[in-house]
């Protein structure tokens, strides 16, 4: 991570609100400020509820901040665009096309001529290592390769910012850490810039160049938290061990700030039906 040279990406005084005029209008986001560096690796960690998905949808030009700015190399973010690519927790790949067709799609939409969309196709599938699964529709592909082949489709598009909203929070333990892993290696060998969106405090001090913890809502920066562990990390380690502990600490009385929240309105919710 280069952070001599002005920022990728800055967010300046962003709030949102949801509903805005109305009876029901929520605060999400309020008076966010960060930078993001080029080819940093930036995890936001908070509790349930507290704007993390929003902040990437807002990050990806698919929601509108209602007040502050975005802006991607000094440009300001109005709209999604392919510099941005965004992956889900569940993969959306199109069902009925195969992993290359629907890794392809977006050169295909762009109007890229097809036996140059299909090396690019390919090129990403040997790297997230599914050449071999090319031919194979989703159904036929594991949890964990149905999200290699969504990640392979959001880098066929050279995006200058991977945005990852709790990619891999459907998948089990041990195929979870592998992705993990397998994520690094794709990072470190693009070198593309990564704001990743999760709930669980290990998966962010194993991927994290810097966490940014984040209050119970409306969404506020708590802590912002360089992560200097040597990669390879060793999860079984004191040095995680105190990073882990150090998380919980701060994030231990805004989620039960996030629960109380919820209860009360679950409570309004049924007085006002």
């Amino acid at each position: 991570m280069n952070t001599h040279t002005n920022p990728l990406l800055q967010i300046k005084q962003l709030s949102k609100t949801w509903a805005s005029g109305s009876s029901r209008s929520v605060l999400a986001l309020d008076n966010f400020s960060f930078d993001v560096h080029d080819g940093e690796f930036l995890v936001i960690i908070g509790p349930s509820g507290c704007g993390k998905s929003t902040l990437l949808y807002t990050i990806a030009g698919l929601e509108s901040p209602t007040t502050g700015t975005i802006t991607l190399e000094g440009s300001a973010v109005t709209h999604p665009s392919p510099d941005r690519s965004l992956i889900f927790q569940e993969p959306s790949l199109f069902p009925w096309l195969s992993a290359l067709d629907n890794v392809e799609w977006g050169l295909k939409i762009r109007g890229m001529p097809k036996t140059e969309r299909r090396d690019c196709a390919m090129h990403f599938l040997k790297k997230v290592g599914l050449a071999d699964s090319a031919k194979k529709y989703p159904h036929e592909l594991s949890g964990g390769m149905k999200q290699r082949v969504a990640i392979a489709r959001a880098l066929c598009l050279q995006p200058k910012v991977l945005l990852m909203d709790e990619p891999f929070a459907a998948l089990d333990v041990q195929t979870r850490y592998q992705m993990q892993n397998f994520l690094l290696e794709i990072w470190e060998s693009t070198h593309i810039t990564v704001v990743f969106v999760t709930h669980h405090i290990d998966e962010a001090i194993h991927l994290a160049d810097r966490v940014l913890v984040l209050t119970a809502r409306p969404g506020r920066i708590l802590e912002e938290v360089p992560v200097a562990l040597p990669r390879p990390r060793e999860i079984a380690s004191s040095a995680f061990d105190d990073y882990r502990t150090s998380f919980f600490a701060h994030l231990r009385s805004e989620v039960s700030k996030a629960f109380a929240e919820q209860e009360l309105a679950e409570v309004i919710d049924a007085t006002i039906k």
